[in-house]
């Protein structure tokens, strides 16, 4: 069968927590349960790293405001991630090209990054911290959940990952306006601080 489901959903789960889908597949593939996992995720030091920052984004990702920041420094990690896990599987199995697979897994990660961070931007116009909590703990279930249920069914698996997928683009356009309220609400904190700054900074300048 064709690495491609499992691609995918990796891809998409890559997108919401690049680092719990490395500790996944690694453990399943060092436990024996899956034979689709390439040896170089399954190395004792691969899931050591993946697991510390795995406990380090389950707690930033639950701080309103320090969830944003993390994302978008994890703009470029969670695709680049994606796009490597996918060229994994794939050179593993050998029945999809390297390249094709990372393109895959790295733009099928990109677009659901998407859908987190602007999510996030929109639950951080409530100044409550538990929606956070919620969300970022459904996302982690979710991650957990799909990966093994790819694991098992990578078709079924791949079908889930591309309703959501289709679901949270849906959902962005939806909240795109709260996701402005967000930016202009932020632009705003950082101008007031600029100034704030300045007006320490006159009487010496």
């Amino acid at each position: 069968m064709s690495v491609l489901p499992l691609v995918f959903t990796s891809g998409w789960a890559s997108g919401i927590n690049a680092y719990a889908v490395v500790l996944l597949l690694g453990v399943f593939g060092a436990t024996g349960l899956t034979d689709e996992v390439p040896a170089s995720l399954q190395r004792t030091d691969v899931l050591v790293v993946a697991a510390l920052l795995f406990l380090l984004e389950a707690v930033a990702d639950k701080i309103p405001y320090l969830d944003t920041a993390w994302d978008t420094v994890h703009t470029v990690v969670r695709p680049v991630s994606g796009a490597v896990v996918a060229a994994l599987l794939a050179g593993d199995s050998g029945s999809l090209p390297e390249l094709a697979a990372g393109a895959v897994g790295g733009s099928t990660a990109l677009l659901s990054h998407l859908v987190k961070a602007g999510t996030r931007m929109a639950v951080n116009t409530s100044p409550e911290p538990f929606t956070n909590v919620v969300v970022s703990t459904a996302e982690d279930l979710g991650v957990a959940g799909i990966i093994t249920f790819a694991i098992f069914h990578p078709v079924a698996a791949a079908s889930v990952a591309a309703v959501l997928l289709a679901l949270g683009l849906l959902a962005l356009c939806l909240l795109a306006s709260r996701i402005r309220r967000y930016l202009r609400r932020r632009a705003q904190r950082r101008q007031e601080r600029e100034t704030a700054g300045v007006g320490r900074r006159w009487p010496y300048g």
